[in-house]
């Protein structure tokens, strides 16, 4: 007869105060110099000392994960790693409680009656869109013209997110104010995060700018859905889908005026900024790698032919596609993020009580060497079939579980078609002295680059010469 098997001892639980703080703090502000001058090489230094660290905003402690298998787990159980902290605090000024941002309580219905708005049938007649806005920015430009790449990039996606949300609604003026508010609140947001009350009410510059851009965002969103539900008909966009939705596991109607225009907003800010900061990235890492930038321009000969890229193209475009996952691998545009404890629970070996502030960051995961070989090599093979796969929580462009986000294959696409048709017909190269910064703000963005555009010869032509390679 078997002898019954003895139950593994319970691993006994450390007390969340015993978790390590990260070195560096200064009396009274914490950790918020470090997070300011260079929050990626801070954040990267944590793992050393341990899963998990904590550090302090000023008043504010948070535990940062450094683990991916905890990470996971908290993205996952997302009724107590609840959205919230520092970040989302600030987050919820601007896009409310739409379904990017909303707790946990009120999340599955938003997502319900948001997900239609992306279901895969649409994504061909996105994809139109996206296909004619990009041609639109790559006509204009001229043989030998200097880019501002991240500006060239901001319009381009901006015209797909305003299209594709809005159709032909928005007028030309109308639009390009919408985009300078974009992006003055995104670049305010993250040192808002820093700022406690009452400071960030003084009526400084920056504190004024972004108070304005805020509301004129929001009026300018607002106008919209009432022309919209006045006008009552499909226009095929995003909107329209928001504004018909109806949810099949709720009696009640679908999204209320102020949902409808914190989902929105929250779709403008993340769809314009997020694939704006990926491409440019995309553009400025090929430039940087010749072999890489050689094989891309050869694969877009033989499928593109010198033309735009389309929906139909896209299964023939690989290189293309593992160029934007390497790109959101080594440089993700959402590289921070927080979350607030929503019962006692414990990660890893610690207790944390509700009411603990935590973090995460794809940036930290994604440079681990432990997970990805050579972190800091652009290397988009890496995600070719053939090669060996990282765990799948240590690739977290779009984070996870029941909140990953809800326009990733839409921003993959955009991503994907953008590359492909620039590379058909443009060779971007460096200029010298402005070959662009990494800025971390509410996004990981690339500053100062300027590239200058050289037309292309299509496949048809003699190939062109390998460029060397950029120090």
């Amino acid at each position: 007869m078997n002898e019954p098997r003895q139950k593994e001892p319970r691993r006994a639980m450390k007390d969340f105060r015993s978790i390590p703080t990260a070195p560096r703090g200064l009396p009274l502000i914490g950790h918020v110099v470090p997070l300011l001058r260079d929050p990626l090489a801070f954040l990267t230094s944590l793992p050393a000392h341990g899963d998990l660290v904590r550090i302090r905003l000023g008043p504010l402690e948070m535990i940062v994960i450094c683990d991916p298998e905890l990470t996971r787990r908290a993205l996952l159980d997302d009724r107590v790693f609840d959205k919230g902290g520092p970040l989302y605090d600030r987050l919820r000024e601007v896009i409310g409680d739409g379904v990017v941002s909303c707790p946990h309580q009120a999340h599955r219905r938003l997502r319900r009656l948001s997900q239609p708005a992306f279901h895969q049938s649409r994504l061909p007649d996105y994809a139109r869109v996206m296909t004619a806005c990009v041609q639109e920015t790559t006509d204009s430009w001229s043989p030998g013209q200097v880019l501002d790449v991240p500006a060239e990039m901001m319009a381009t996606s901006s015209r797909v997110i305003t299209a594709t949300l809005f159709s032909d609604d928005l007028p030309p003026t109308a639009h390009g104010q919408l985009v300078d508010d974009v992006t003055t609140v995104v670049k305010s947001l993250y040192r808002r995060m820093f700022l406690i009350p009452p400071l960030d009410r003084l009526p400084t510059p920056g504190n004024r700018a972004h108070l304005a851009a805020r509301a004129r965002l929001h009026d300018t969103v607002q106008g919209l859905i009432a022309r919209r539900r006045a006008d009552g008909a499909d226009h095929g966009d995003l909107l329209s889908a928001l504004v018909a939705a109806q949810d099949p596991e709720d009696d009640r109607p679908g999204m209320t005026g102020a949902e409808i225009s914190d989902t929105v907003v929250s779709f403008v800010l993340a769809g314009i900024e997020s694939t704006a900061a990926t491409l440019s990235s995309a553009l400025d890492l090929v430039a940087r790698h010749p072999e890489v930038e050689q094989r891309l321009h050869a694969e877009v000969d033989s499928v593109l032919d010198g033309g735009p890229a389309g929906y139909a193209d896209l299964p023939r475009l690989p290189l293309t596609e593992r160029v934007v996952n390497e790109t959101l691998r080594l440089r993700p545009p959402g590289w921070f993020f927080t979350r607030v404890v929503t019962a006692d629970t414990h990660l890893g070996e610690y207790v944390l009580p509700a009411g603990t502030s935590v973090a995460y960051s794809p940036y930290l995961i994604h440079h681990r060497p432990d997970l990805h070989h050579d972190p800091e090599s652009f290397t988009p093979d890496r995600w070719a079939p053939s090669h060996p796969q990282p765990p799948r929580h240590a690739f977290l462009p779009f984070a996870a579980g029941a909140r990953k986000c809800i326009g990733d294959s839409f921003s993959m696409v955009e991503s994907t078609l953008a590359l492909a048709t620039i590379a058909s017909r443009w060779r971007l190269e460096h200029v010298p002295g402005h070959r662009g910064r990494l800025a971390a703000a509410v996004t990981l963005e690339l500053r100062d680059l300027h590239m200058r555009a050289r037309p292309r010869a299509t496949a048809s032509a003699s190939p062109e010469p390998v460029a060397e390679p950029l120090s």
